[in-house]
Parts: C-alpha cells; structure tokens; sequence
C-alpha cells in the first residue's frame, strides 16, 4: 500500500500500520514533493513511488524533470542494504520507458499508452520489448 506522505501528519505511524496488516508499505511522492521524505523512513518503506505528472487525471505528457529524480532515489536507495522498488506513474510509453528504467525504476504504470491504443496487447509488447534492451 502507497501514500502521499501529505496525506498524514504522522508518514511513520501510517508506515506501521500497514506493515502491521501484513502489507507492503511505500510512499508516492508527487512531482513537487522533495525525496527527502523517503529518507526518515527507508528502513520501514517498500516501495517509492514517483508521479511523473501531476495526479489528478490520465492523459498527461511525462515531465522531464523526473529522470534525475529517480536517478537521485536510485542512488539513495542503492545504499541500503534492502530491496526497495522503485516505480514510475504517468506518461509513460514506449518512447520513453527505457530511459525512466535506465534512470533506476523497475516498475511502470502505464495507462493511456496501453488504454488509448487500439491494440493493447501490441501496446503492452512494444513497452516489454524497450525494456529488453537495456543494457
């Protein structure tokens, strides 16, 4: 289970709860929420979810600015010793997928890419195939 951590005056206690119900917790950090965040909590959190558009409806162009950001998650999560996915939410597509995974992420949401085509399995195979060619 994700949350913004805007969404809690208490992000630690919402992180305990969750685990305590047996569940995998993470935060979503929002194009202008600062990482800083994750860094209180990454021995507790599963999960980092980072929104590439603004939340609120589908259709939106990926904003740039979230390549560093995932890099700069990347390279804090890459000095724990812990195994912390770290996901991409809005505009994604083919033309980009590689470079937000070449960026660090290992996990993508994709919805107008595969909903607005008309093809969705062949939607979903180009995006597997970007994939499969990094290096």
């Amino acid at each position: 289970i994700t949350f913004h951590p805007e969404a809690t005056v208490h992000v630690d206690r919402t992180i305990q709860l969750i685990k305590n119900n047996g569940c995998q917790a993470g935060l979503v950090l929002n194009p202008a929420t600062p990482i800083d965040f994750i860094k209180w909590v990454l021995n507790k959190i599963d999960v980092v979810l980072l929104m590439s558009v603004n939340p609120g409806f589908g259709g939106q162009d990926f904003i740039e600015g979230t390549y560093a950001k995932v890099r700069a998650v990347r390279d804090i999560v890459g000095k724990t010793n812990r195994s912390i996915s770290i996901q991409v939410d809005g505009g994604i597509n083919a033309e980009n997928i590689g470079a937000v995974a070449s960026a660090g992420a290992n996990c993508f949401v994709a919805g107008s890419a595969i909903f607005g085509s008309d093809d969705y399995v062949k939607a979903i195979a180009e995006m597997r195939h970007k994939l499969t060619l990094i290096t």
